[in-house]
């Protein structure tokens, strides 16, 4: 069934000891989108500028991404976002934002897109993620994404989101900043006491951990012989985990475990060339041959 996403459409500079890239498609409503095509119709909103490049819209097009919730906000530029990779992949440093449309962007959703029963409010302002929530009453699984600068800026909103959706994805830091907790079980318990019914803490090349109130777990993440660019790999983790959860149209234990399992090889798949260029060149197919894959590594 369709899936709804809400969040930052963006042209990315990237820079990695491999190599840069100038002014490529990313932001996280795209990655995690079209991570979630793989397995079901996705109905994107986001907001872009005069510069945005038709043929981006295009390849959203293509893979099933309903496009009508993507606003072009006159005499605006497109966000824009510059960061540098360190030696070890893992650690990166923000060189310059520019917010540009997205600093205007009031999100109203087409008719068609309210009705939809599972969404995802990717990265973005807690704000901005509220506006969204409010306009979709109906749905059945509301998941949001949050990060160290909303925790710091907007928590009083972020308290308020938290009690009003079902999971919450974060990664390990900002888990701990959110909790205040150095223990990461203990952080992600503390977490889900604030609200969500399960709680998912991304810890990039060493997978993810799962908290909800009758069972914690750990996945690992699918081993990558070499990790080219990590950038959009937790909102493709995302959209792997949520596409997958819509494909099935339930959220039961098994099937969300099964869902994460997805969501990590999606984000293996990512990080194996810039931007978008690996994911355009797999199929639901090669997904299916990893998680064979995936499923032996984890039997003993």
């Amino acid at each position: 069934m369709p899936l709804l996403v809400a969040g930052s459409v963006a042209l990315d500079t990237i820079e990695t000891p491999h190599d840069t890239r100038e002014n490529v498609l990313g932001g996280s409503a795209v990655y995690f989108a079209y991570a979630a095509s793989y397995f079901t119709p996705v109905r994107l909103v986001g907001v872009v500028g005069e510069d945005w490049p038709a043929e981006h819209t295009a390849l959203l097009q293509s893979r099933n991404i309903d496009t009508a919730g993507l606003e072009v906000l006159a005499g605006t530029k497109t966000f824009r976002w510059r960061g540098r990779y360190l030696d070890n992949m893992n650690d990166r440093e923000t060189i310059d934002v520019q917010l540009n449309a997205m600093g205007q962007f009031n999100p109203v959703l087409p008719d068609a897109f309210k009705r939809c029963r599972f969404l995802f409010l990717a990265n973005g302002s807690t704000k901005l993620q509220l506006k969204v929530l409010d306009q979709c009453p109906g749905a059945t699984l509301a998941v949001a994404d949050t990060m160290d600068l909303w925790i710091r800026t907007e928590r009083d909103e972020l308290s308020a989101l938290l009690q009003r959706i079902d999971g919450l994805v974060l990664n390990d830091s900002e888990a701990k900043m959110l909790t205040g907790e150095n223990n990461l079980v203990r952080a992600g318990n503390r977490v889900r006491e604030m609200g969500p019914k399960f709680v998912v803490i991304k810890k990039g090349e060493h997978g993810a951990m799962f908290f909800s109130r009758h069972e914690t777990y750990v996945l690992p993440a699918y081993p990558t012989a070499e990790v080219i660019d990590p950038t959009g790999a937790g909102d493709s983790f995302a959209g792997g985990m949520m596409g997958y959860l819509a494909e099935r149209g339930d959220f039961e234990p098994k099937t969300l475990k099964e869902a994460m399992a997805y969501g990590i090889l999606v984000a293996s798949f990512t990080v194996e060339d810039f931007s978008l260029e690996r994911l355009k060149k797999i199929r639901r197919e090669d997904l299916s041959v990893r998680m064979e894959e995936y499923r032996k590594m984890l039997t003993f």
